[in-house]
């Protein structure tokens, strides 16, 4: 008798996990400025995890590193998913001091671990190793999120950037803040130096200015 080869179906739940996922786009950052031109957060995160895979790409080619930059995307592209819950908080609220930060820090766990809930659960282990990374990671995957947190600050600094560039002062002081940020993340990380030096200053140009 022949054996059975078909698939094994392992639900029939329905899931709301991406249904979920696709309203980042509703998800509106720097809620307390005035902006020029407003920035959800699938703008943000996609934007992130296309600066985290060059900064992996760099490590890798020009730092003797071997980063899996295609899972550092991967990392970036969830990395404010708990926010579709929380919604952004502003910075200085976020970072006002340690018990407003471990309390929020909390909040995020809490709301990442509801989402896993509307995943099948045979496809929740793959996302929690997105979201939170092995117990005890590798020397390489702690680094590959150090990355992952730059790429976060440098889009960050890229928004404050643009909105200088439109004439709009109001993001004056998150850009001081930010490109401080940036300039003590450079110092430990080469790979955010080369990503400064090349690719930033390209930032916030004309379409024409940048075509040549």
């Amino acid at each position: 008798m022949a054996e059975n080869t078909e698939p094994v179906a392992r639900g029939s739940e329905e899931s709301h996990f991406l249904a979920i996922l696709s309203r980042m786009k509703y998800i509106e950052r720097w809620s307390l400025m005035r902006s020029s031109r407003p920035e959800n957060l699938s703008e943000h995160s996609l934007e992130v995890a296309l600066i985290a895979h060059m900064l992996c790409e760099l490590g890798n080619v020009r730092h003797g590193r071997a980063l899996n930059a295609e899972r550092a995307a991967l990392v970036a592209l969830y990395h404010d998913a708990s926010e579709i819950v929380t919604g952004d908080l502003p910075t200085p609220v976020k970072y006002h001091d340690g018990t407003i930060r471990d309390a929020y820090k909390a909040v995020e766990r809490s709301a990442e671990e509801r989402l896993l809930k509307t995943l099948p659960e045979d496809l929740r282990p793959t996302l929690a190793d997105v979201l939170w990374g092995p117990g005890e990671p590798s020397e390489d995957e702690a680094y590959l999120r150090r990355l992952v947190k730059a790429a976060d600050k440098v889009s960050a600094l890229i928004k404050c950037v643009e909105e200088a560039r439109s004439g709009n002062s109001e993001f004056s002081s998150a850009e001081r803040s930010c490109r401080a940020a940036v300039d003590e993340m450079a110092s430990e990380l080469p790979e955010v130096t080369d990503f400064m030096r090349e690719f930033f200053p390209s930032y916030g140009a004309t379409l024409d200015e940048l075509l040549g």
